[in-house]
């Protein structure tokens, strides 16, 4: 966890969009808790097996999906609801199959550990290219970084790959609009949004970003194969619940998810949820939220939302 000043601009009204109008996406710790999390009552999702996870499907044209029927109107239902709860949410849900994306728009935010997928990202990219190869201790810590949200190994990886650069070669590569490298240099203070997020998860999948299938297979599977809890040393107890928004929410659908949390932006945590949903990977959602409350509320707070989307656990 880290602590960085910040703000999350107003949601805009929400709109319907085509994926090829995806602007693009999302963030990790910072901070000093307001209490004491409830790391007892974090769930573990089912999630797709590594050793068996499925080639990376490629995003072909279908029919609406029945899921995105009255999602637009849910989105507004879920905003308004955390409105009155004191949070400001901005969320992003795309559909791979049809390119339909339900978003309430919003700016970009610090994504903290959601710019471990970057790191990830342009690491993976150098190990393909045979600019650097990993040990199996760097495998190890990479594993780490993006299951458990391991903030040593993602400080050694950021630093090797030349810092904030990393961001700027994603950028590039993927087309990123809202995304920006931190202005102090500190990987946690990387800037996206929610449609930044989403259009980084698609064209990742599709292969269009320049990361080879394997190892973006790479990437998702340990996001599969997220722990319910992470290291963390600004926190009592020293660990944090990953399980709130998408893998709390959704129960019923496997999930590939990265979890970003920090606190406090002036009075406020911020959780971020991203990831892949489906067994055929064929939706991506990023939501995040600002919320001037304690840890638990917060995090039940950006969970509800993806409920009121999504009711009865799936999409």
């Amino acid at each position: 966890m880290h602590r960085r000043p910040a703000k999350l601009l107003a949601v805009a009204a929400l709109t319907v969009l085509a994926a090829g109008t995806v602007s693009a996406a999302t963030a990790c710790e910072p901070g000093a808790a307001a209490s004491a999390p409830s790391v007892a009552s974090a769930q573990l999702t089912v999630v797709a097996p590594v050793d068996s996870i499925a080639a990376l499907p490629a995003a072909l044209p279908g029919q609406p999906s029945a899921a995105f029927a009255g999602l637009d109107e849910r989105a507004r239902r879920a905003t308004a609801e955390a409105a009155d709860d004191g949070a400001d949410i901005t969320v992003a849900v795309l559909d791979r199959n049809t390119g339909q994306l339900v978003t309430t728009g919003g700016g970009a935010v610090a994504i903290a550990s959601v710019a471990k997928l970057f790191i990830a990202d342009d690491l993976l990219l150098q190990v393909s290219k045979g600019q650097t190869t990993l040990t199996p201790d760097d495998r190890a810590a990479f594993d780490r970084m993006l299951r458990s949200s391991d903030d040593t190994a993602a400080e050694d990886f950021w630093n090797r790959g030349g810092g904030s650069a990393i961001i700027d070669r994603v950028v590039a590569r993927y087309g990123l609009t809202s995304t920006s490298a931190p202005d102090n240099g500190r990987w946690f203070n990387t800037t996206s949004s929610v449609t930044d997020l989403v259009h980084y998860y698609d064209m990742m999948l599709a292969g269009t970003g320049g990361l080879p299938p394997e190892q973006a297979s790479l990437i998702l599977s340990n996001l599969a194969a997220s722990t319910p809890t992470a290291p963390d040393g600004m926190v009592p107890g020293g660990v944090y619940p990953q399980r709130f928004g998408i893998p709390d929410a959704l129960t019923s659908e496997p999930v590939a998810v990265k979890q970003g949390w920090m606190c406090c932006i002036g009075q406020d945590w911020l959780h971020v949820s991203t990831g892949v949903i489906g067994p055929d990977r064929r939706y991506v959602m990023a939501i995040s939220s600002m919320q001037a409350t304690d840890a638990d509320d917060a995090r039940a707070t950006i969970t509800k939302a993806v409920e009121t989307m999504f009711p009865g656990g799936r999409i």
